[in-house]
């Protein structure tokens, strides 16, 4: 895992004020990275790092030479740590490099981001026991998890053309459904459409086909951690999901946040990895004792919801649920790794790895409204009287999530949100 040095520091601060205001998801402790463009420039992409209220152009900060974030991204692990710390310090309260640096600053409110990096290959994996358990009970209250959900963590391969950055709006998605009492299915647009409140780890330097990431290397392979929504259309997914999964009901869209907070800058907050009682233990391929000792994040995730109507009417978005990682993952991001290249698949720079839902164990930490409204059975009402089983036209999601602990400033991940269209 990573080791907490300077940059982490508590006691440090900016030159970029805003980067000192309680409470602010970036301040130099954090610096997580991106790509950004002046609005309605239509320049090219470049890669920043976020501080306080701006971004900080590397290309014209004179730190990088490319505009290729995956090229940064494949690094070595301590040529990263070494940029990092040349950020930290250049931005440190009393640098030198202020002068010339504050030259290099965008205001954020001043541009448009684009996916962080180049996606070649999205994997979504499904570490969430609490929403598999939920799920399982709505389908097979008989047997809510299936057998091999404790011994292996379970993904599959998803569409990465359609994974969008934060602020996309998409069209509600349409495919074949059916109903139990109908004798054949029927064509149009979803109506059980879903949020699912996930975490996006990003490969760093990949591996060599044919050669696994070993349990103690595999956190060395990833480059940081993103907010991620896999938008599900229920209903599509029920019709067509056996026997090989999801398609048309997770293709149509996928909302990232526009950074990447490190796996650096998460040193200072982790959890232990432990198994409840009477689980079985991970096989040896996936349990190493850096994992015992720290693989779990210890990150607050909350998810808000606004209609058209409250949009209309100047108000802020509502919060439906507030969860911890550490409490909803079954399987930690180093595991992932592991068991995705076991067999010898080959990850490379810019992969994403879904987490699945992170639910937590009780109602108020529900990743989706499948959980929330128990299949569509028991709506929920938001504060203005409007009801909502399933999101509808014109409802915007947003993701939040942050990390907080004593000793530690407190670091965000921003946001992903994403408006349904008809």
């Amino acid at each position: 895992m990573n080791d907490i040095d300077r940059t982490h520091d508590p006691k440090r601060t900016s030159w970029v004020e805003s980067a000192n205001a309680a409470g602010c998801d970036f301040p130099i402790q954090n610096l997580p990275f991106g790509r950004f463009r002046r609005k309605g420039s239509g320049e090219a992409f470049r890669i920043g790092v976020a501080i306080g209220d701006q971004v900080l152009d590397l290309r014209a900060a004179g730190l990088v030479d490319t505009d290729d974030m995956n090229v940064l991204m494949a690094a070595a692990p301590a040529e990263r740590q070494a940029l990092r710390a040349k950020l930290s310090d250049g931005l440190a309260a009393g640098s030198a490099q202020q002068a010339a640096w504050a030259q290099a600053l965008v205001p954020q409110a001043g541009c448009e981001y684009t996916v962080p990096c180049r996606i070649g290959d999205y994997t979504d994996f499904y570490t969430g026991i609490h929403h598999a358990t939920t799920i399982g009970t709505l389908f097979r209250p008989d047997q809510p998890l299936m057998p091999n959900y404790k011994w292996v963590p379970i993904g599959y391969h998803g569409r990465a053309s359609s994974i969008v950055v934060s602020g996309t709006p998409f069209k509600r998605p349409q495919g074949q459904t059916k109903a139990p009492d109908a004798a054949e299915p029927s064509f149009g647009p979803c109506k059980r459409l879903d949020y699912e409140l996930e975490l996006g780890f990003y490969v760093g330097q990949g591996n060599a086909l044919g050669q696994p990431v070993g349990i103690d290397e595999a956190e060395a392979h990833l480059f940081g951690v993103g907010l991620f929504n896999d938008w599900s259309a229920r209903d599509l997914q029920a019709w067509e999901y056996q026997p090989l999964g999801p398609f048309l009901a997770k293709n149509f869209a996928s909302t990232v946040s526009p950074w990447i907070v490190t796996m650096e800058a998460l040193a200072p907050f982790r959890a232990p990895f432990t198994r409840p009682a009477g689980d079985p233990q991970p096989l040896p391929y996936l349990d190493g004792a850096a994992n015992r000792e720290g693989g779990q994040l210890d990150i607050t995730l909350e998810v808000l919801v606004q209609t058209a109507k409250m949009r209309a009417e100047g108000q802020a978005p509502v919060r439906l649920t507030q969860g911890l990682v550490k409490e909803a993952a079954y399987w930690t991001a180093a595991q992932l790794v592991a068991h995705h290249t076991v067999n010898g698949c080959n990850l490379q720079p810019g992969d994403l790895l879904g987490s699945g839902t992170l639910s937590g164990p009780t109602p108020d930490a529900a990743g989706s409204l499948m959980e929330l409204t128990l299949g569509g059975k028991q709506p929920i009402t938001l504060p203005g009287g409007e009801q909502r089983t399933f999101l509808q036209d014109g409802d915007t999601l947003v993701l939040r999530g942050w990390c907080e602990r004593e000793g530690a400033v407190r670091i965000g991940l921003g946001e992903a949100s994403g408006t349904v269209l008809a």
